[in-house]
């Protein structure tokens, strides 16, 4: 079993990419800290550096957490368990290598602590760590960026209760060791983490198109204009950051909704539903929950604001509701209905037996998007399922999906009729065209 277990793994393919992975780690690592130092020479390196720092206490021991890294970096190219997963994972650690040396070469930061002698093994660990690392390759910290890696395969691997909680711990203990072993300021670590979480957004392990392969320029003049609005989002998001009166702790907080918007801009621009990761359940991939975090807790607040003062559902026939996504404990007091979601940004409730065929927020569905949405309302409200078809507001994508349901279904003769009752039922209802293309996603 053990060997038959052995010769399922790649083991080839995961010696050629440590083969390539670890010198580039290191050459460029060290060819990013060359520059900075030259930098540092003439006085161009700063420092961003919070007071409260100051009282955070060196802890030799910690270097034990920090260097083991090392240790589960190499080990992780050999516990893919496909050439696709492995693939995946050495692409997420290239894309995070690249990414963060060319955040050190463009934005150097140096750290500007002095670190206390260390003694025993501690201290020749700190010694091999200060012969080819130097204070300023800073902001993202690879090393926590690397860790949300490692982790995010890590964990699948791992299913006893005790190995998992072990492995949180750990991966937290190698996150806090930057900051005990006196080699990154705070600002490192947010900033590593959110990283982390793009490459990791950008590779899934599982089965499904990357975000790179699930690019597809639209043509959509609506999607356009919607990419613009979050893109300038984003861009006067920054702006505000970089703001000198800003005090650095809000500005570091400000990253966060900058990132979101950015992405969000980037599904209205090209890769569609796809980026928001939502699975056929209404689940989301948990990259897509915080990175996408503030956005998605606008649209939620928007959507409750909206609908304060109406009916969570309306009933359009017997056993066929309309309305916006309920919340857990809305959705049991209703009596557990069957729902069907056409919203790509907030998560089915209904995690277990809920559907969802994702839509972006303010489009049209595509034609094909309502096939499929109708053949799942109609096979669930045949089998005398009460369905509630649910979008964000239950105003928009989810009425489309209803009418294309009605109408195929035969209970009404013609598109117009099915409208007619969707509207009147739910008057705050908008009916456009459904989008004659198919948006990739």
């Amino acid at each position: 079993m053990m060997f038959a277990w052995l010769k399922r793994r790649p083991w080839p393919h995961a010696i050629g990419w440590l083969a390539l992975l670890a010198p580039l780690f290191y050459l460029s690592y060290g060819w990013a800290n060359h520059l900075a130092g030259q930098a540092a020479a003439q006085g161009q390196v700063p420092s961003v550096v919070f007071d409260w720092e100051r009282h955070i206490p060196f802890w030799q021991e910690t270097i034990f957490p920090y260097w083991s890294i090392n240790f589960f970096y190499g080990l992780s190219l050999f516990l893919a368990r496909t050439r696709h997963e492995l693939k995946r994972h050495a692409l997420r650690l290239l894309t995070v290598q690249a990414l963060a040396v060319a955040c050190f070469i463009v934005w150097p930061l140096r750290f500007t602590f002095g670190q206390p002698p260390a003694d025993g093994l501690s201290g020749l660990l700190f010694a091999a760590l200060r012969g080819f690392d130097q204070p300023f390759n800073q902001a993202p910290s690879l090393h926590i960026a690397l860790a949300v890696i490692l982790w995010d395969l890590y964990r699948r691997q791992i299913h006893a209760p005790a190995a998992r909680w072990f492995l949180h711990g750990w991966t937290l203990a190698i996150c806090g060791a930057v900051l005990t072993t006196y080699q990154h300021h705070f600002i490192d670590i947010p900033t590593g983490a959110l990283l982390g979480v793009v490459c990791v957004w950008l590779w899934p392990l599982e089965r499904v198109a990357s975000m790179p392969q699930a690019w597809q320029t639209t043509h959509s003049w609506q999607r356009q204009r919607l990419a613009l609005t979050y893109g300038a989002a984003a861009l006067a998001l920054a702006v505000l950051a970089l703001a000198p009166w800003l005090g650095r702790d809000v500005a570091l907080w400000l990253l966060w909704p900058t990132a979101s918007m950015c992405v969000v801009a980037l599904c209205y621009l090209g890769l569609g539903a796809r980026g928001f990761q939502m699975n056929r359940r209404g689940q989301m991939h948990w990259t897509s929950r915080w990175l996408l975090g503030p956005y998605r807790a606008g649209a939620w607040l928007n959507a409750r604001l909206w609908t304060r003062r109406l009916p969570l559902a309306s009933e359009v026939r017997p056993g066929l509701f309309l309305g916006r996504l309920p919340s857990h404990g809305e959705w049991l007091a209703a009596g557990k209905p069957s729902i069907v979601s056409l919203c790509a940004e907030l998560q089915n409730v209904d995690a277990n037996h809920g559907r969802c065929v994702p839509v972006l927020d303010l489009t049209s569905p595509c034609a094909a998007t309502l096939q499929r949405a109708a053949l799942i309302i109609n096979a669930r409200h045949q089998a005398k399922q009460t369905v509630w078809v649910c979008c964000a507001l239950g105003f928009s994508r989810s009425a489309h999906a209803l009418v294309h349901s009605l109408t195929q279904s035969g209970t009404f003769a013609s598109v117009e009729h099915a409208r007619h009752a969707v509207q009147q039922a739910r008057p705050q209802v908008v009916l456009g065209q459904p989008a004659a293309r198919p948006p990739h996603g």
